[in-house]
């Protein structure tokens, strides 16, 4: 989280832990291993946890679609829970996985969609169902931006200073972010389509 993956080395890893280098390879083979590893185990119950809130709020549906105040929920409550883990874990945990967006090593980019489809399938067939007109094309931008904000917020050492001066009143920190986060998300996923794709889609439109 302090160096990222290029510049931590195993040699760095094993000295921290308090353990020699062979007992990483014996156990994992490389540093890519390693830190597949790593991702699996803090992303798969995060990921998981995601998944059966949705399914939990769909069978309360039974078959309407869903709010998408509500599938945003079903986004940000596991990642607050994370973010409420004893400290320094927690924290730790969250800004480890917003590096991770940051970081240029291929090897991370292969790791991090594998753990992230089952997710992106899942509440991408919730949005188109609860935006029946959003082309297709533009809902998978508003949920890369919707990622990269929920990334930020809760990686970003300055969302963590901002969240420590929250007024009180809000409550503890999760309640505070999500009463602010969820709908400043709901917006961008309900705001009026770019004027390029109005214009392209007016009808008897002639193409330039």
């Amino acid at each position: 989280m302090q160096q990222g993956y290029v510049a931590t080395s195993l040699r760095g890893i094993t000295a921290k832990a308090g353990v020699n280098l062979a007992a990483v390879n014996y156990h994992f083979g490389c540093k890519e291993a390693l830190i597949r590893e790593v991702f699996e185990r803090r992303l798969g119950p995060l990921n998981a946890a995601r998944i059966a809130h949705l399914d939990k709020l769909e069978a309360a549906a039974r078959g309407r679609p869903l709010g998408i105040e509500q599938i945003i929920e079903a986004i940000v409550a596991p990642v607050l829970h994370v973010s409420k883990e004893p400290r320094p874990r927690g924290t730790i945990s969250l800004q480890l996985l917003g590096r991770a967006f940051s970081e240029p090593a291929e090897t991370l980019r292969e790791i991090l969609p594998a753990q992230y489809r089952e997710v992106v399938i899942r509440f991408k067939q919730a949005l188109t169902r609860a935006l029946p007109d959003m082309p297709d094309q533009e809902l998978i931008w508003r949920m890369h931006f919707m990622f990269g904000t929920l990334s930020y917020t809760m990686t970003g050492n300055d969302a963590l200073k901002l969240i420590a001066t929250c007024n009180r009143e809000d409550g503890d920190d999760a309640v505070a972010i999500m009463r602010r986060l969820i709908p400043f998300l709901a917006a961008g996923l309900r705001a009026p389509l770019p004027a390029l794709q109005i214009k392209r889609s007016l009808p008897g439109r002639r193409a330039a």
